[in-house]
């Protein structure tokens, strides 16, 4: 057995492993935990597969950002365990009619007739200045470069959408008035009275 072989199997162990403690964990913040696992599994065999880039973007996207997100709501919130509980239970056989129906579209689409060696033959060894991520680029950037650009505004319009929807105006926000501030007069502020004349008339009350 080749070296490559066995981190296969040693990534896949540890993807299943985690995929099913995450499933089953009654503890939601362990879950993530066992998630942020199960995608650094997927990382190291999207690696073995030369597909550096997107073992990248799934640990500095997902373990970096979304995971993070997701910790941090976890800890938010306030959770009823035993209503998780209930609700699991509940939807559990759905839950497996649902699992057995993806996995036999994925057994029926990615089957041995369909992505046999027989069909597609193993690729080609890249040598050891290649990079797909430097090829990924040049596409990007040459031939699909308005499409990306388009994307990127049509992102940028979508994150300006989303604030000005969660933005409500506060009501008893303290604002700044230059023009109030410079034309202000000391008449306009300073009250004088005569503190020994409101005794008096305190004391004969």
């Amino acid at each position: 057995m080749t070296s490559a072989q066995i981190l296969f199997y040693t990534f896949s162990f540890f993807l299943v492993a985690s995929s099913l403690i995450m499933i089953f964990a009654k503890n939601a913040a362990k879950a993530v935990l066992f998630l942020v696992l199960a995608f650094f599994s997927v990382a190291g065999l999207w690696i073995l597969l030369e597909a550096e880039f997107l073992a990248i973007t799934l640990i500095l996207v997902y373990v970096g950002a979304v995971m993070v997100l997701f910790l941090f709501v976890i800890k938010m919130l306030n959770i009823d365990k035993s209503t998780l509980r209930a609700k699991f239970a509940g939807y559990l056989p759905l839950g497996l009619i649902v699992a057995a129906i993806i996995v036999a579209e994925m057994t029926m689409v990615l089957g041995h007739e369909q992505f046999g060696l027989n069909i597609y033959p193993a690729p080609e060894k890249a040598s050891a200045d290649y990079s797909n991520i430097t090829i990924l680029a040049l596409q990007l950037y040459t031939d699909y470069v308005y499409p990306f650009e388009l994307a990127a505004v049509l992102l940028l319009i979508a994150i300006i959408a989303a604030i000005a929807l969660v933005h409500r105006p506060e009501q008893n926000r303290k604002k700044q008035d230059i023009s109030e501030q410079v034309s202000v007069r000391a008449k306009d502020r300073l009250r004088i009275v005569s503190i020994a004349k409101n005794n008096k008339e305190v004391n004969n009350d």
